[in-house]
Formats: structure tokens, C-alpha cells, sequence
């Protein structure tokens, strides 16, 4: 699959998703089906890495600096 999501950030209360292949963003969801959907049709590259907005996710509109992990970990799951 072409432009696979291989970059993570949190923002605004939800995450960005990028791709290596220097398009930008790929995808954005607030929701842990709206990230499954872009994993799922953009796929997922074999490493994924994170920006610290990540570790620090109540800077970026969530309620705690785990919230943006939790969201993502539950978007694994439906992928």
C-alpha cells in the first residue's frame, strides 16, 4: 500500500496520522473507528513513531497525557 501511516501526533483532541512518503497528513480522527478507518485503508507501516504531543496529550485537548495512547491502543483493536 502507498502512503502507509508511519508518523503519529495528538492534536486537538484527536490524532494526525502521516506517511513517509512526504505528503503530509493522511488522516486525521477523533474517534477510535475514524483512526481505524484511515489504518485500514491507508495501512500501517511496519514501524510506527510518535511525536511527544503523544506523551503530553492534555496540551493537545485531551482530558489526561494518556488520553491520545488509549485512543489510538482502541483504534489498534478494531483494525
Amino acid at each position: 500500500m502507498q502512503n502507509q501511516v508511519s508518523y503519529i501526533s495528538a492534536h486537538n483532541g484527536g490524532i494526525q496520522m502521516f506517511s513517509d512518503n512526504e505528503i503530509g497528513i493522511v488522516g486525521y480522527g477523533k474517534t477510535p473507528e475514524s483512526i481505524a478507518y484511515v489504518l485500514n485503508t491507508k495501512g500501517i507501516a511496519h514501524t510506527v513513531f510518535q511525536s511527544s504531543s503523544m506523551d503530553y496529550a492534555s496540551e493537545e485537548g485531551f482530558d489526561t497525557d494518556d488520553g491520545a495512547a488509549l485512543l489510538f491502543k482502541k483504534a489498534l483493536e478494531l483494525v
